[in-house]
């Protein structure tokens, strides 16, 4: 069983960049393209990014397509989201999931969450 935990959230300046990571343990029994959420204050949880198996990403959502970036360490043994040009409705707590089927951006299609944790962008 995939295990996922995040880190790196914290508070930002408009404008300023943010690194999340995403460790993840089991991956060699469950190898899972790896998807970001985010939730904000009385929203729902909405699909950010995922990455494939191969490490390539799949798809980011509209909002953060040019500003957030995918990528892999060399031991695959955690995931990054790098934030950059940071926006208010960025706020949100973020957090990780292992992809299993389905719709690549309903939350349903998504297991193992991570515990996520809190982006603030302040103005």
């Amino acid at each position: 069983q995939v295990q996922l935990g995040e880190s790196g959230g914290g508070l930002v300046q408009i404008g300023g960049s943010l690194r999340l990571s995403c460790t993840v343990s089991g991956l060699i029994y469950r190898n899972s393209a790896m998807g970001w959420f985010r939730q904000a204050p009385e929203k729902g949880r909405e699909f950010v990014a995922l990455m494939g198996r191969n490490g390539i990403p799949i798809a980011y959502a509209d909002s953060v397509k040019g500003r957030f970036t995918l990528s892999r360490d060399g031991a695959k043994n955690t995931v990054y989201l790098q934030m950059t040009s940071l926006k208010p409705e960025d706020t949100a707590v973020y957090y990780c999931a292992a992809y299993q089927s389905g719709i690549y951006y309903s939350i349903s299609s998504y297991n193992n969450w991570g515990q996520g944790t809190q982006v603030t962008v302040s103005s």
